[in-house]
């Protein structure tokens, strides 16, 4: 009977099926590893090895390495469309935008249906201020194939050129094309706030303000749910306002309704990441929750924000405390008396926090000495609102007011 053999592979293209198995699970060692010895058995002649090579070389940084390994690809097979977009690519990645052109439009010789080509075309254009070739380039790459990328550089041109109108009919285009791309929306929302009417744009602002004002005062007075009502109504117009989410966040916090609270106030945090008085709130419910480790998270936060504050060192030091971490809960009762020595609270808790310590004598001199405070306050007929259960000596509670905008 006749041997049936399995054909073998041309010698130059016997491991391509295995360097582009190791290239694409990303093991790029061992991909490095099989290029080698096929590049030794060809002497240097296999294409596929070399363009892998090179692609491996980009993604180390290596780019001036990567360059000359696509040239070498290019002479290996000049009629290659695919090489000299590499090459113009690597050009491009090194700022010779002027040759990146001239690769670009060779391969566009090549291959005049490519859409990346007339996309990379016009990109390379607007580094080189050639706004009218970017423009033609980016027209035809979207005649060719529709892209998301290729409308925002369009779009793009055109604010270079200081055409806001254009530049919206762009973009309008582009979120009909794709309207879930949230980088298109959010742009065309902003080129229609250039061009609105400032004057209805100050008049939601001053609306937003004085239901925020409003809506303070009622939850200062325990009135949430009339509070919840008024904001409700601004939701409708402004949905994306940090404060307004903040201050529905309390109203839940106040109705003792906690995860709504944290749900609202990590929305306003989304939308104002620096806003300090959201991340003392959001510390300061997750300690009513028990949640130490995230409120201590929240207050670091703050702190970094707002580090003369008195009471973020105080509502720090209470979830360092839960956390067993008794040294830097003192180092933080200490560095909030040192910061403000006229509040009340801070010698309070204090006082709780060195007496379960077991220091009882320190404890009682914090305690006189926010009794001191009370009674020198009350003297003077201060201004000050005293809660009357931290007027009253017997009753230690802690009391810890939130930040309404």
């Amino acid at each position: 009977g006749q041997n049936l053999r399995t054909p073998e592979l041309p010698i130059l293209e016997r491991r391509n099926w295995l360097i582009h198995l190791h290239y694409i699970r990303k093991d790029y060692e061992t991909c490095k590893a099989v290029i080698k010895e096929q590049l030794h058995e060809t002497q240097g002649m296999c294409e596929y090895a070399v363009y892998v090579q090179a692609l491996i070389m980009r993604l180390e940084g290596k780019i001036q390495q990567s360059l000359e390994l696509f040239q070498s690809c290019a002479i290996l097979n000049p009629k290659s469309s695919d090489n000299l977009k590499q090459v113009a690519r690597s050009l491009f990645l090194l700022g010779k935008h002027k040759a990146a052109i001239e690769v670009y439009n060779e391969a566009a010789r090549l291959n005049q249906k490519d859409w990346e080509i007339s996309h990379n075309l016009g990109v390379c254009y607007i580094y080189t201020k050639d706004f009218k070739s970017a423009e033609e380039q980016l027209n035809l790459a979207l005649q060719l194939n529709k892209h998301d990328l290729t409308y925002m550089m369009l779009g793009k041109i055109h604010l270079l050129q200081g055409d806001t109108e254009t530049a919206i009919d762009v973009y309008k285009s582009a979120v009909e094309f794709s309207p879930e791309n949230t980088e298109l929306l959010t742009t065309l929302g902003l080129l229609y706030m250039q061009v609105s009417d400032a004057i209805s744009c100050l008049k939601r602002a001053n609306y937003l303000s004085a239901i925020l004002a409003a809506g303070s005062m009622m939850q200062t007075h325990g009135d949430y749910d009339v509070a919840m009502n008024k904001y409700r109504v601004a939701a409708y117009s402004v949905p994306e306002s940090p404060p307004l989410w903040n201050n529905i966040g309390m109203c839940f916090f106040g109705k003792k309704k906690y995860v709504a609270a944290i749900s609202c106030l990590k929305r306003a945090n989304y939308l104002s990441p620096f806003d300090w008085k959201i991340l003392y709130n959001l510390g300061l419910v997750h300690l009513t929750m028990q949640q130490y480790a995230s409120a201590f998270h929240f207050l670091s936060a703050a702190i970094n924000l707002r580090p003369r504050m008195s009471e973020l060192y105080m509502l720090l030091a209470v979830a360092l405390t839960n956390l067993d971490d008794a040294d830097n809960a003192r180092r933080s009762y200490e560095q909030a008396l040192q910061l403000d020595e006229s509040k009340l609270l801070v010698n309070l808790n204090f006082a709780v926090f060195l007496y379960n310590q077991g220091d009882k004598k320190a404890a009682l001199l914090q305690f006189q000495e926010m009794e001191r405070k009370v009674n020198t306050q009350v003297d003077n007929n201060s201004n000050t609102e005293f809660d009357p259960e931290v007027l009253n000596p017997s009753l230690i509670l802690t009391k810890i007011w939130p930040f309404r905008h």
